[in-house]
């Protein structure tokens, strides 16, 4: 599962990455197709990992650490 999540972690950068050169190159020319559609992407693979990992955590494939409440 920590994989999985990293790796998502790591296309959202990317996409992320892509948008912003898509806005540097294309100056002026249709560069809201291609950087919305890269940030568009972005959005959905950040919305699938959340419901992904929400999924996960009422399966019980992943629980809670306790790190956040200093035992």
């Amino acid at each position: 599962m920590k994989l999985f999540v990293i790796i998502g972690f790591i296309l959202i950068i990317a996409s992320l990455a892509f948008a912003g050169v898509f806005m540097m190159k294309d100056k002026g020319r249709g560069r809201e197709g291609r950087m919305a559609t890269a940030l568009t992407f972005r959005i959905g693979l950040s919305v699938a990992l959340f419901l992904i990992l929400l999924l996960a955590y009422r399966l019980g494939w992943i629980h809670p650490t306790g790190f956040m409440y200093g035992n």
